[in-house]
């Protein structure tokens, strides 16, 4: 009897286990198909914008509906520059949540994609390290479109977090003051196997970036290649 019921718990265990890490996988999928949709928005995320971030933040399919009694909540994929100054090849993905604040707002009852873009060095640490309040932790604000946006407005030069939202077929800048964005701890280990924080994966190369993430990645890689920020 107790075989069996070891038996039992270890098929279920296993089961859940591989049933977590699909889920983010097809996350990650998601992430690069957003991605790669949005930079493709003739009147989109500015080249010099995304040319001078750190890091790169994607929430796709956001829904008002889906949220439980803790609030409005969304997860999605975090993906820096490799390299301790961020210098380096988009490296490997650590899942991330967007909390509480204005996306409730935001979103009025319609699925809702989320861009973040990390405008320097600060603002990525403070993000890869701890709980992030925009707007208190770190500064943040609705980023400006447009290829010939320029990327030395005032709004640009003072934020370390850019954000972007698109619904409806609408995209554009959208304030995220007062939201929290956090490393997912718990989708990192679906998706890795094992414990990790957001600084074992980005910063100190613990693991490989997982196949699913190809397209991200690779995305980004093509459509900015070098970190163009003063002094990289």
């Amino acid at each position: 009897m107790q075989r069996t019921f070891i038996l039992i718990y270890s098929v279920l265990f296993f089961a859940a286990i591989a049933l977590g890490q699909e889920k983010e996988k097809e996350r990650l999928k998601h992430c690069g198909e957003v991605m790669s949709e949005i930079l493709n928005i003739p009147d989109g995320i500015p080249q010099a914008l995304l040319d001078k971030a750190e890091c790169v933040v994607v929430f796709p399919s956001v829904k008002k509906f889906a949220f439980g009694i803790g609030g409005d909540y969304g997860r999605g994929a975090l993906v820096c520059r490799s390299g301790a100054n961020h210098d380096g090849p988009w490296g490997a993905p650590a899942m991330y949540a967007l909390e509480g604040g204005n996306i409730g707002f935001q979103l009025g009852g319609e699925a809702t994609d989320f861009v973040l873009l990390i405008m320097n060095n600060k603002g990525a640490n403070s993000v890869l390290s701890s709980k992030v309040k925009l707007g208190a932790d770190a500064s943040a604000a609705g980023g400006p479109k447009g290829r010939t946006a320029s990327a030395e407005t005032d709004v640009v030069m003072k934020a370390e977090i850019l954000s972007y939202s698109r619904a409806r077929g609408l995209f554009g800048g959208v304030s995220l003051e007062g939201s929290t964005l956090r490393s997912d701890g718990g989708a990192n280990k679906n998706l890795y196997g094992k414990e990790l924080s957001a600084t074992d994966i980005v910063l100190k190369g613990a693991v490989r970036s997982p196949a699913a993430a190809s397209s991200l990645v690779s995305l980004l890689n093509k459509k900015s290649p070098r970190n163009r920020s003063a002094g990289k």
